[in-house]
This record gives C-alpha cells, sequence and structure tokens, in this order.
C-alpha cells in the first residue's frame, strides 16, 4: 500500500484496486499529487467540518470517485449528484476493492453551506484493508477506551491527530497508539492553524510501542 501526505488529515491511498482519498482538505504546500495522472476511484470522508470535507465534492465529479462516509453525509451527496457508498459507525463492508470497517470517533459533522450548517451525522474513523495492510485513519476524535478493541484488528499504519483543542493533543494520542498497538503511526491534524499548533516530534520520543513516521506535507510512504 502507498499513502502520500497531503497536509492537515489529508492523504492519497493506493493499492492494488483502489486509488483513493481520505479528508481531501489540501494542502496547498503540496508540489506534485500523486492522483493526478491516474486519477481516483473512492473519497473517504470522516466527517462533515470544512477541513476534512474539503474538496469532497469538486474532486468526485471531476474524476467520478465514489464517496464512502456516514448515510447523513452520503444523502447531502446524492443531491449533489455524487456516487456514494453510505456506512454507520461499527459497520463492516468487503467491497470489489477493499473491506472497510467504520469506527467511533468523539467529535461533531456539521456541513457548512451558504444555506447554513447542515446535519452531519456520527463522525468516524475508518480501517482499510487491502493488499493484505491495514490502514487505520481515525478521524477527529478526542481519546475514547473503544480504541482498545482496535489492537484486535492488528493495524499496519495508523493515522492520529495530535493537535489538541478539537482533538486528542499529544499525551493523549500517546495513550491511543497505546490502545491501537498499531505497528506504524503517523501524526496528522496539527499546525494547520495556531489553535493546533504541536509537536510531532514529542509525539514520536513519548511513543513506545509503535514506530513513528513523521511525513512531510506531499510525501510519499509505502509500507
Amino acid at each position: 500500500m502507498k499513502i502520500q501526505y497531503l497536509g492537515h488529515s489529508a492523504f492519497y491511498v493506493e493499492a492494488s484496486t483502489m486509488r483513493a482519498l481520505i479528508d481531501p482538505f489540501i494542502s496547498e504546500e503540496v508540489k506534485s499529487l500523486a492522483f493526478e495522472k491516474g486519477g481516483l476511484t473512492h473519497i473517504f470522508v470522516t466527517h462533515g467540518h470544512g477541513d476534512h470535507f474539503g474538496s469532497t465534492v469538486e474532486l468526485a465529479r471531476k474524476y467520478g470517485a465514489t464517496v464512502i462516509s456516514n448515510y447523513e453525509i452520503c444523502m447531502y451527496l446524492q443531491k449533489q449528484g455524487i456516487d456514494f457508498h453510505p456506512m454507520h459507525i461499527g459497520g463492516r463492508v468487503t467491497l470489489d476493492f477493499a473491506t472497510i470497517k467504520m469506527t467511533p470517533a468523539l467529535h461533531g459533522s456539521g456541513i457548512e453551506t451558504d444555506g447554513g450548517m447542515v446535519y452531519g451525522g456520527n463522525p468516524c474513523g475508518f480501517v482499510i484493508e487491502a493488499d493484505g495492510q491495514k490502514l487505520y485513519h481515525a478521524g477527529d476524535t478526542g481519546l475514547t477506551m473503544d480504541m482498545q478493541l482496535l489492537a484486535e484488528e492488528n493495524i499496519d499504519v495508523a493515522l492520529v491527530p495530535i493537535g489538541g483543542n478539537f482533538t486528542m493533543d499529544v499525551v493523549d494520542a500517546v495513550k491511543a497508539v497505546t490502545f491501537i498497538n498499531p505497528k506504524q503511526v503517523i501524526p496528522m491534524h496539527y499546525n494547520t492553524f495556531p489553535v493546533i499548533t504541536a509537536s510531532p516530534e514529542t509525539f514520536k520520543e513519548k511513543v513506545t510501542n509503535a514506530e513513528v513516521k513523521i511525513l512531510d506535507i506531499g510525501e510519499v510512504y509505502r509500507f
């Protein structure tokens, strides 16, 4: 599996049968998008906030990608003429490109529109299994004891927020890694705005049960 860090909580994920984005709020610092030539097959959306929903509608239309998200966000996308696959917390489904499990997240999910805030259902994370590898994207979340159940998933790479204020901070993210027990962990959702300033180096120093990879914006990583 190959991933590219696109800033904030946005990642491009590529496997043999999938070319997907997760939470496509893409940083302007990214010099080259790994999916530009080959296009996209899917977009995963953890919740409706603008810094995660991002360019979902525009990119889904451009590439004909199917959006995977909660039922409420999918109903909103249906009105935009977007192809979608709805799920909800605890659901697991095996599709022709991957096995997906939707995991809990402690957060909000409103979609900001010109007409005001639209209800965005439950926020979530995703466990994505493809080519024999498991990737966990926590979405925006606080620390939760439910994360202990993820240890049974044998996660290869976990993507966890560390920025605090809206999500876990470094201290709680370190605890989350002990619960999840992944082989590797990549910090996300930090330093995009002043209120979520955090040190990924400090996070790396404090994690003792997994290998920490700190990715630069635009960096490609294979596992």
